[in-house]
């Protein structure tokens, strides 16, 4: 562990930037791919499905999905501590 780097797809909402500055306060390493600079919201669909929603979230090699399914795993992980 800590050598897998989480993943956030993001569209700079709000939703999005919460969870930026979780994992920033965690010391969890991530990396920020943002919707128009890295991806199209057509490849975004195609990775996660139409219904996805901003942000989703992947936890070294885990997807986790979206913001509140992150939010409970990282406290089920003690993330938090």
């Amino acid at each position: 562990e800590g050598l897998m780097q989480s993943v956030i797809y993001s569209n700079k909402s709000q939703e999005c930037e919460r969870i930026v500055m979780l994992l920033s306060n965690v010391k969890e390493d991530f990396h920020e791919y943002v919707l128009g600079q890295d991806f199209t919201d057509k490849q975004f669909r195609a990775e996660f499905g139409e219904q996805a929603e901003y942000p989703q979230i992947s936890i070294g090699l885990d997807h986790r999905g979206g913001m509140k399914d992150t939010l409970r795993y990282m406290s089920d992980k003690g993330m938090f501590l």
